[in-house]
């Protein structure tokens, strides 16, 4: 990796607000500058309320960092009216680009399906309200989280599908609907084949690289904590699925990156 290249990549989901970063933010933040990255979107909403305070807190210390406001859908039956004010009141913060994440994940069944739909839902309306855009997780509920874009975005609502894992179809139905789909190191592992045709098929225009640090290390980092500098390894993975050059991948991902988020 040469250290000195700047590719100007952006890692548009990254969580590097937590515990596991806190003594060495700063080094996290130099590495990805020498791996080429030069923003980071720091997602709030896995856990608790807080995880949302200490990312806009970490976007504010940090000119390069940006923070997204919501609340995994995991987490939904936690949310009340007072959660939902405290988030409504951050979005207003300058350094906040988005609502999210949030949406609808039936695969762990963490709340139940019902308060994921209920919470989704006013996530969207908020996206709506204040005219930012939207930051989706979607698990095993691809025609829920489609119902729900569809019937309370109303065509005024734009944002992003974090980690897409899903298929074609699936891929299709989001693009329609004006979303962007970002991919993870997920499509660096041996067994993501179908995965990786997606992204063969799946216009670079409408595509995001991310790391969801510090989750789904890619290849040949993979077991290992992650971090924004390993976007870089997704860049390169969808470099060589499409036959371009890395520079190509990282411009036109950090384009539409911006053209999503306004920065």
């Amino acid at each position: 990796m040469d250290e000195h290249e700047c590719l100007g990549l952006i890692d548009s989901h990254a969580h590097i607000q937590g515990a596991m970063y806190a003594a060495e933010v700063d080094e996290v933040i130099k590495r990805a500058e020498k791996a080429g990255v030069e923003k980071i979107i720091v997602v709030g909403g896995a856990g608790e309320l807080s995880s949302n305070q200490a990312a806009v807190a970490l976007a504010d210390s940090y000119e390069n960092l940006y923070a997204t406001v919501g609340m995994h859908p995991h987490d939904a039956k936690d949310v009340g009216e007072e959660e939902l004010k405290e988030l409504q009141a951050l979005t207003s913060r300058p350094k906040v680009i988005a609502v999210g994440e949030t949406g609808l994940d039936f695969y762990y069944n963490h709340s139940p399906h019902n308060i994921q739909r209920d919470i989704f839902t006013r996530f969207i309306r908020m996206a709506r309200e204040t005219g930012l855009p939207l930051v989706v997780h979607e698990r095993d509920a691809h025609k829920d989280v489609a119902q729900l874009l569809r019937s309370e975005g109303a065509g005024k609502l734009t944002g992003v599908i974090h980690c897409f894992t899903g298929d074609y179809e699936a891929a299709r139905n989001y693009l329609d609907l004006g979303f962007y789909l970002s991919f993870t190191g997920i499509i660096t592992f041996k067994n993501a084949q179908s995965l990786r045709e997606v992204v063969r098929k799946v216009p670079l225009e409408r595509m995001f690289v991310e790391t969801d640090s510090p989750y789904l290390t890619p290849v040949p980092h993979r077991g290992k904590r992650n971090e924004p500098a390993f976007v870089r390894f997704v860049a390169e993975t969808v470099a060589q699925i499409k036959t371009l050059a890395l520079q190509e991948v990282a411009r036109i991902t950090t384009t539409n990156v911006r053209a999503l988020f306004r920065i």
